[in-house]
């Protein structure tokens, strides 16, 4: 019937859209068919494309920053605390963390990173391949460091489906379970565990040339306690994997890329003075011109220092005009970069540092790009920087460094212990005196608190700075020395 979208999007008769007839189906299809040959064009881009190492590098420095702090928050009323209470709980909470977060050794399992460098580790490989997976590790305490937690990140292409002797499978059965790209899940759907090779599916290897599989729960079957982390950004139901970041451009990126090249090239070309030699039906060889003009490896012709040479009979010299350029490429390739940044999320100007416009539209744009930032860092503390935070704090109240009373039997005050803020400096300060001026406004008219603003300022601690003032005077903060 011609009613509604027939008319429109969903027409089968109008010349521009009968023959556009695509398939729409299941992220079984559409993403666990092609995620190796999206993850392999996408790292590809990443590694050797300046546009999709920029989109890389600011998503992650936006987002992550330094690293995101902790500051614990706890709700003071509902754990019958005063104030001052709460706030020399959570400055001591702050400083067993940083003992364990800011030392390699104690806080990764590969003793490679710290906890806040690990962030930036882990939101860059979430982005690469569209997730990454985090494994919580235990080794015995030290003399200095009195917690076993540590932290191991894996690749997202090792967690695969074991093989079955006829290659990795997308989807198979094991005990009635299904395992879709190494997840587990039971009938339901629920997630059960993951499947993690030792090394990547396929990849030549001499020290480990039989690949073998350890299967993960993905919770304690005693404790419940989380045993991994999958840090993935859903799209859509039923998704199990994710894709990288740039999977909607890929095409886009990549003809760019090309174009780029060509143009380069073109121009390194039109820098030469070439010349061609014409001959009209006449015959002649070869070695019929001057030995010291012709190279005979190459078959070509040498043209050196300024001569006048005779040529043989028939034959003539074009010159080509070397003048000729692109004069629309910039603008060609400004407007596809824009096109390519706006399905990211992100303004062109911020991915390619380029402010020439106003100051207020150079300010949209970073404001803008702060929106696609906030979002992504909410998601990350979510699903990377809180759970590890409550499997530190569960250690430390257990080993009796931290009190917490009611913290493993009651729920509400389990998560009141828990509240915390993650806080990273801000990166993007067009005009900093502003800046201070609105912090100031919104702290006055209790919008945001000294702490917050401190931190989003700076990076630092409200209480490190006001302790620092009140041990060493007011000048210190001016670089004076009393």
């Amino acid at each position: 019937m011609s009613t509604g979208y027939a008319n429109g999007g969903a027409s089968t008769t109008k010349k521009t859209i009968r023959n556009w007839n695509p398939q729409h189906f299941s992220p079984r299809f559409d993403i666990d068919e092609h995620i190796d040959r999206l993850r392999n064009r996408a790292n590809d881009l990443v590694l050797n494309d300046s546009v999709g190492s920029a989109i890389i590098s600011t998503l992650t420095t936006g987002t992550i920053g330094s690293g995101l702090k902790l500051f614990p928050r706890i709700k003071a009323d509902e754990l019958g605390m005063t104030q001052e209470q709460a706030r020399l709980w959570s400055r001591k909470v702050k400083r067993e963390f940083n003992l364990w977060a800011n030392n390699q050794n104690a806080c990764d399992f590969l003793r490679r990173n710290n906890f806040f460098e690990l962030q930036a580790v882990a939101f860059r490989a979430m982005l690469y391949d569209g997730d990454c997976f985090v494994l919580f590790k235990r080794r015995a305490p030290e003399k200095l460091m009195p917690y076993s937690l540590r932290i191991q990140l894996v690749d997202a292409q090792r967690v695969s489906n074991p093989a079955t002797g006829i290659g990795n499978q997308v989807e198979m059965l094991l005990n009635n379970n299904r395992i879709v790209r190494g997840i587990e899940v039971d009938k339901s759907g629920s997630l059960v565990a993951i499947h993690v090779a030792n090394r990547i599916w396929n990849e030549p290897s001499l020290i480990n040339p039989v690949i073998q599989w350890q299967r993960v729960l993905w919770h304690g079957r005693l404790s419940g306690s989380p045993n991994l982390l999958h840090l993935c950004k859903d799209q859509s139901p039923d998704q199990f994997r994710g894709v990288p970041v740039i999977a909607p451009v890929i095409e886009a990126l990549k003809q760019l890329s090309r174009y780029s090249d060509a143009e380069l090239s073109a121009s390194i070309i039109r820098s030469f003075f070439a010349i061609f030699f014409t001959q009209p039906n006449t015959n002649w060889r070869l070695n019929e011109i001057a030995d010291d003009a012709v190279d005979e490896t190459a078959k070509e012709f040498k043209i050196g220092s300024p001569s006048v040479t005779s040529l043989p009979r028939g034959l003539d010299v074009k010159s080509i005009d070397s003048s000729n350029s692109q004069s629309t490429f910039a603008e060609y390739t400004a407007a596809f970069l824009k096109n390519i940044c706006a399905a990211i999320g992100l303004p062109a100007e911020v991915v390619l540092k380029t402010f020439n416009a106003s100051y207020s539209a150079s300010r949209a744009a970073l404001l803008q790009a702060e929106d696609e930032f906030k979002a992504r860092r909410a998601a990350f503390v979510n699903d990377f920087c809180r759970p590890i935070y409550e499997q530190f704090l569960t250690e430390a109240i257990a080993l009796g460094r931290i009190d917490a009373p009611g913290f493993f039997d009651d729920p509400i005050r389990h998560q009141a212990y828990l509240n915390a803020d993650w806080l990273s400096q801000k990166n993007n300060v067009l005009d900093p005196a502003k800046e201070v001026q609105a912090a100031i406004l919104r702290i006055n008219n209790g919008l945001s608190t000294k702490e917050i603003e401190v931190a989003n300022l700076s990076g630092r601690d409200y209480d490190d700075i006001k302790d620092n003032l009140e041990n060493y005077g007011a000048d210190s903060a001016g670089g004076s020395l009393h």
